[in-house]
């Protein structure tokens, strides 16, 4: 059994910033724990809008509080986040997030993540990124 505790992953290697200033992420799981995907809790800062493309992952996210868009780039559509909303990035849809408030988000990728992933210049992570060391 794998117990964790998001306060003390907080304070750990766990807790990754991205470069650009729109989100920190805490990777609760991730590949090295074998379980086939990773876990983790992301917290979008108010006023982020940036793009992603996961070309390599799948990703679902549920929102546990704030407010934001996500803007599917194939359409054009959009779709309110709040929280208790599910949006299911299942065809490595090219899109773009936006938080009017601070988003606090639960995110499960497949495959799983290494740790130290951060967005590259398409807005998705690499398959081979470092992973942590604790």
């Amino acid at each position: 059994m794998i117990v964790r505790k998001l306060s003390e992953a907080n304070q750990s290697s766990r807790r990754v910033v991205s470069p650009d200033g729109n989100w920190e992420s805490t990777r609760l799981l991730l590949k090295e724990d074998q379980m086939g995907f990773s876990f983790h809790i992301t917290t979008i800062y108010q006023g982020a809008d940036f793009q992603m493309h996961y070309q390599n992952h799948l990703e679902s996210v549920y929102c546990v509080s704030g407010k934001g868009e996500v803007e599917t780039l194939a359409d054009g559509e959009k779709f309110p986040i709040e929280p208790g909303t599910l949006y299911i990035l299942d065809k490595h849809d090219k899109h773009v997030l936006r938080a009017f408030e601070e988003m606090t988000m639960a995110c499960v990728f497949n495959p799983p993540l290494n740790g130290k992933e951060v967005h590259n210049a398409e807005g998705a992570y690499e398959l081979d990124a470092e992973a942590i060391e604790e």
